[in-house]
């Protein structure tokens, strides 16, 4: 068995740098703590920044030779993605999953964290700064919110299902079929943050999610804790999810409650003819 950090050692790290870099200014941000990357509403804030840096002194502190990749430090730097297929463990950091959320005042934002070796998600954490809850899971040994044991259900009709779907990016033909079929579900809801709509998917807040953008930091945390509650989580073309084998054509992320609720949304919703 491929052994992993100290779950809650790595929890209580977290939170700090949370408490640190982060909600001190959550609705404090001054208009220069404020800029964008990739285009304008993909934000970038000092919080961001900060809280990466010092999750890249703690984090790698834990294991010798492990190294961390960060969402900033790519962004900056995208050959780190190259360290994803190298034998040392990695540590993956989205310090401020949400961003716009935080940048604007609304209170859906959280940190996640994962543990990968070679290529494979071994640990994961998604922290709530707000809430102040952190959830944590560990390859066999289940998925755990303050203390209590997660175990995911579902209730085997579509029509009364809440579901989490993205459709911003990726196949346009897919996506219209998938908003014209959303009348099937019982609701639709879209957090803007991949850390809450994990948690709304541990608490029983919805029953899926699709996603078509699948970076590793994004999901290689919110999949190790769905899996290890009972969970089902695949691309479309078959393939489990690996933080290992970056986003390609076509390798869209269905995330459900288990197996069953999977093929009820894939054939429902989003397959052609469904």
């Amino acid at each position: 068995m491929t052994t992993h950090p100290d779950m809650a050692n790595v929890a209580d790290i977290i939170a700090e740098v949370a408490a640190a870099a982060i909600m001190p200014r959550f609705r404090k941000l001054a208009a220069g703590e404020i800029s964008t990357k990739e285009g304008p509403h993909d934000f970038l804030t000092i919080a961001d920044t900060e809280a990466e840096q010092l999750l890249s002194r703690r984090l790698p502190a834990l294991v010798p030779g492990s190294v961390m990749v960060g969402e900033e430090a790519c962004s900056a730097d995208p050959t780190l993605f190259g360290r994803l297929g190298e034998a040392a463990p990695v540590w993956l950091v989205d310090p401020v999953d949400g961003t716009m959320n935080f940048a604007t005042g609304l209170p859906l934002f959280g940190v996640m964290v994962a543990y990968a070796v070679g290529g494979e998600t071994v640990a994961g954490w998604i922290h709530d700064p707000v809430g102040g809850r952190t959830a944590m899971a560990a390859r066999g040994e289940g998925t755990w919110i303050e203390g209590r044991r997660i175990a995911l259900s579902g209730p085997h009709r579509l029509d009364s299902m809440h579901g989490i779907i993205a459709l911003r990016t990726g196949d346009r033909a897919r996506a219209a079929r998938m908003a014209a079929r959303s009348d099937r579900l019982a609701s639709v809801l879209l957090l803007r943050c991949a850390a809450h709509e994990y948690l709304a998917l541990l608490e029983g807040g919805a029953h899926f999610a699709f996603y078509n953008r699948i970076m590793p930091w994004d999901h290689a945390p919110g999949v190790c804790l769905v899996e290890e509650a009972g969970g089902h989580a695949c691309r479309l073309d078959g393939r489990r999810y690996r933080p290992g084998d970056l986003a390609t054509g076509g390798a869209s992320l269905l995330v459900a409650t288990d197996a069953a609720h999977w093929r009820l949304v894939h054939e429902g919703i989003i397959a052609e003819g469904g």
